[in-house]
């Protein structure tokens, strides 16, 4: 994710600046969402994903280790949807967007291998674009979470209609009172505060497995029962009069694009260390004759 740096340059200086994340954070285990999200997507051009993009994305993670940058960054991939990857950068300020950003100014060797890697990595796409984030706590439920050790991100975009921004709050609200009393609900809120388009919000749902999300549904019931009757008929009527739009996707955690503190590390070595994908024995055995034809001439 590179742009890690030329990113957050871009979001603080163009722009003025779920389940839940962190890739800041310092500690393992259970952690609250950061105040600031900074997410930067970006959508593979066909055939471009994969392995691919891995590799250009690990010469982002090479710098960024090799420069011991304190700033980390969490990736994922789409499972559903248009092929995207995001990056997730977690800040608890726009002011330590800034500082983030001026401090790769003074690292020349480092900012020039980002630029390298960010051309290099430019080729495989065909959109990039950068948002802003900040935590909604009144509109979150339960929104610690053991990141480290989660594997998807469920990520559900809310567009609000002008106007409507009471009504929403409501009915976020009303979803917040049915789950505390279900165990399994847990999200994180986000509003998008630059780089969207109108009101945009966001709801984060963290996963350990894919039968966490099988599960999920059974809970659409005793939601159903806690609100009643009628708080079903006014959620049906805030949601036709507050969202535009709403759309939901599900991510999977990549290890190989991600930039994660050792702590994170640590806590699950063989999920954020993998090893080295294998290389194709067809491309190996190329590479060997090419570089023996070399060594001949």
């Amino acid at each position: 994710m590179k742009r890690l740096t030329i990113s957050l340059l871009m979001s603080s200086l163009l722009f003025g600046g779920l389940a839940t994340l962190t890739a800041q954070e310092k500690s393992a285990g259970p952690m609250g969402p950061p105040k600031v999200l900074n997410i930067v997507r970006e959508f593979t051009k066909p055939g471009k994903g994969g392995a691919a993009h891995e590799k250009t994305e690990g010469a982002f993670v090479k710098a960024m280790r090799e420069a011991k940058w304190p700033t980390h960054y969490l990736a994922m991939d789409s499972v559903s949807g248009k092929p995207r990857s995001l990056f997730f950068t977690a800040y608890d300020s726009f002011e330590a967007i800034e500082k983030d950003a001026l401090a790769t100014e003074k690292k020349p060797a480092f900012a020039a291998a980002l630029d390298r890697a960010n051309a290099a990595d430019g080729e495989l796409l065909t959109e990039t674009d950068i948002s802003d984030f900040v935590y909604r706590e009144d509109l979150s439920l339960r929104a610690h979470s053991d990141i480290p050790h989660m594997r998807y991100f469920e990520i559900i975009a809310f567009k609000i209609r002008p106007g409507h921004d009471h009504d929403w709050e409501t009915l976020a609200k009303m979803y917040v009172a049915g789950y505390e009393k279900i165990p399994s609900g847990h999200w994180a809120t986000y509003e998008a505060v630059f780089g969207q388009e109108g009101s945009v919000f966001i709801a984060i749902i963290p996963h350990k497995s894919a039968a966490e999300i099988d599960s999920a549904f059974a809970d659409e019931k005793p939601f159903a029962d806690a609100v009643g009757e009628q708080g079903m008929k006014k959620i049906e009527e805030l949601s036709a009069a507050a969202i535009e739009t709403s759309h939901s996707s599900l991510f999977a955690f990549n290890p190989r694009m991600s930039y994660v503190s050792e702590d994170w590390i640590k806590a699950d070595p063989e999920f954020w260390n993998p090893k080295p994908a294998k290389e194709p024995a067809a491309a190996k055995e190329k590479k060997e004759k090419e570089a023996k034809s070399e060594t001949k001439k």
